[in-house]
């Protein structure tokens, strides 16, 4: 191993509404002290993502493969119809493709996340 992991870092506009979104999807806190203007961190259980600014973003476009998705996450819920309203309520939007296990959303910045589900 060369090293490991500390953080995923997401390009975005805004980099502080981002990571609040995220923070609620996640239930990771804010980390303030480690945030500034265009910066900005969520960590909790040894997971770390970090939001930074990009103010000329060019916005991923599902499945648009002119305007790729850049990165996404997979988000495992046990409940895919309560996760979904509560992701919706937060900001995020359904993308087109779904699988038996999984359907794709778009966060606030436009960046697509999967919820994962299992039977």
């Amino acid at each position: 191993m060369i090293g490991k992991l500390r953080t995923v870092v997401i390009d975005c506009p805004d980099p502080r509404a981002l990571a609040a979104f995220y923070s609620e999807l996640l239930g990771l806190d804010v980390d303030a002290d480690a945030s500034d203007e265009g910066w900005a961190v969520i960590a909790g259980s040894g997971h770390r993502l970090a939001f930074q600014a990009a103010p000329d973003l060019r916005r991923p476009r599902w499945p648009d493969p002119e305007r790729p998705q850049q990165f996404h996450l997979d988000v495992q819920v046990d409940d895919v119809e309560e996760a979904e309203k509560r992701v919706l309520a937060l900001g995020a939007r359904r993308l087109p493709g779904e699988g038996d296990d999984f359907r794709v959303y778009a966060d606030p910045a436009g960046h697509p996340f999967c919820l994962v589900f299992f039977d």
